[in-house]
C-alpha cells in the first residue's frame, strides 16, 4: 500500500469490514490499566483469560500464545510425538499447509496430506482415501479461504470419530470459532466437544492485540507450554496481549449474530449488482468473499475514490483464475454495523464497476 493511501486510510471516518482500520490507541484502550501483570506466562491476567477460554470450550486446561501459527505447530508436534506418527490430514486450503512457509516439515519433521478438492469443503467421505493411520487430523471451521464455509455439523463429528477410529486425535483450528458459533447457533464449548484440542485466535473476529489460546487436555496443555517456550512464545510479559483479548471477549462474543445478520443482509443488497457474486451466498458466518468483475487497476482507483470520500474498503484485492475477476473478503463487525447496508452496496456497485 503507497504511503499516500495509508494516510487516505488513516484518515477515513468509515469502514467497510471488521472492526475498522487499526488503530494504536483504539488498541490501547483493550488493556485497562489496571491490568494484573504476569510474568513469563503464569500469573496474572494471563492466567484469568485462559481460564476463562478452557471454560467457554469446556476443556480442561487453555494456554495463551503469541501466534496461531506457533499455537497449532506446538499442538500438532505434541500430537506427533504421543501417537508416534508424522502425517497430519487436513484440507488443502487449510493455513497449516499454505501460509506457514512450510514450518511443518522444515521445523518439524511433519508431513502434509492434503485431502478433498481445494474447491470445496472437507467432508467425511473424503477421509477414506487416507489409508495412512495420521497423527492428527485438522478441521478448520470455518473454512476461511471458501469464504467462511461450513460443512454439515454431522459430518463434522462424523470426521472426528474418523480420526478416533484410527487411534489418532482431532483438532480444530477454530480461528475463526465465534464466527462458526454464530453459524451454527451452537455455543463454542458444542463445538469444541468432538475435538481433542482446540485453537483460537483474538485478533481475527474479536479485534483485540495479536494472540490466541490453544486448549484441550491438561497434559497435552502442558507440553504445547513447554513448546511456547521452546518455539520463543513464552516472553517476559505476554498481558498486554491477553488483556486485550480478555476485553474484547467479553465485549464483542454476543455480538456474533448481529454480525452475522447484518452479513445476510448486505448479500441480500447486493446480490443483484452487475459484477458482485457472493460467496457463499447466502452467508453462513459472519464473513463472506465477494467476487468483482474489474481489474486490479479499476479496483485500486475505485478504493482511493471511496477513501477520499471518507470510506475504507480494502488494501487490495486477491487476483483469481480470471483476470477479469478480483476477490475480497469482508468480515463484519463494529465498524460494518454502523454503516448503513445502501452505503455498503454503493461502495460495492463502485468498486465493481456497476456505477
Amino acid at each position: 500500500m503507497s504511503d499516500d493511501l495509508d494516510a487516505l486510510r488513516l484518515a477515513c471516518d468509515r469502514a467497510l469490514g471488521g472492526h475498522g482500520p487499526v488503530r494504536a490507541g483504539a488498541l490501547l484502550a483493550t488493556v485497562p490499566p489496571d491490568t494484573a501483570v504476569d510474568r513469563y506466562g503464569a500469573g496474572g491476567v494471563v492466567a484469568e483469560l485462559e481460564a476463562e477460554v478452557a471454560a467457554l470450550l469446556d476443556k480442561p486446561a487453555a494456554v495463551y500464545l503469541p501466534s496461531g501459527t506457533m499455537a497449532q505447530q506446538a499442538a500438532l508436534r505434541v500430537h506427533a510425538g504421543r501417537t508416534m506418527r508424522r502425517t497430519v490430514v487436513a484440507h488443502p486450503e487449510c493455513h497449516l499447509f499454505r501460509h506457514e512457509g512450510g514450518a511443518l516439515e522444515r521445523l518439524h519433521g511433519l508431513v502434509p496430506r492434503p485431502v478433498g478438492d481445494r474447491n470445496r469443503l472437507l467432508l467425511r467421505a473424503d477421509l477414506d482415501a487416507v489409508a495412512e493411520p495420521p497423527a492428527a487430523l485438522v478441521v478448520e471451521l470455518p473454512q476461511r479461504d471458501l469464504g467462511g464455509q461450513l460443512p454439515p455439523w454431522d459430518d463434522v463429528v462424523e470426521q472426528a470419530a474418523w480420526a478416533h477410529d484410527v487411534h489418532s486425535v482431532a483438532h480444530l483450528d477454530g480461528a475463526r470459532l465465534w464466527e462458526a458459533s454464530a453459524g451454527y447457533e451452537m455455543p463454542a464449548s458444542d463445538l469444541a466437544a468432538p475435538f481433542d484440542t482446540v485453537y483460537v485466535s483474538f485478533y481475527k473476529g474479536i479485534g483485540a492485540l495479536a494472540g490466541c489460546c490453544l486448549a484441550g487436555p491438561a497434559d497435552v496443555v502442558a507440553e504445547v507450554r513447554e513448546w511456547r517456550h521452546r518455539l520463543g512464545g513464552t516472553l517476559w510479559g505476554l498481558w498486554p496481549g491477553a488483556a486485550s483479548a480478555l476485553t474484547c471477549l467479553r465485549e464483542r462474543l454476543p455480538l456474533f449474530p448481529a454480525y452475522l445478520q447484518r452479513a445476510r443482509e448486505i448479500a441480500d443488497a447486493v446480490r443483484d449488482l452487475p459484477g458482485v457474486r457472493v460467496v457463499p451466498d447466502p452467508p453462513q458466518t459472519p464473513m463472506l468473499h465477494l467476487l468483482l468483475t474489474t481489474t486490479p487497476e479499476r479496483f485500486r482507483a475505485a478504493v482511493r475514490g471511496l477513501a477520499e470520500d471518507g470510506l475504507w474498503t480494502w488494501n487490495e484485492a486477491a487476483p483469481t483464475a480470471d483476470p477479469a475477476v478480483q476477490r475480497v473478503e469482508l468480515s463484519v463487525g463494529d465498524a460494518t454495523m454502523a454503516l448503513p447496508v445502501e452505503e455498503v452496496r454503493g461502495a460495492l456497485a463502485c468498486l465493481a464497476g456497476a456505477v
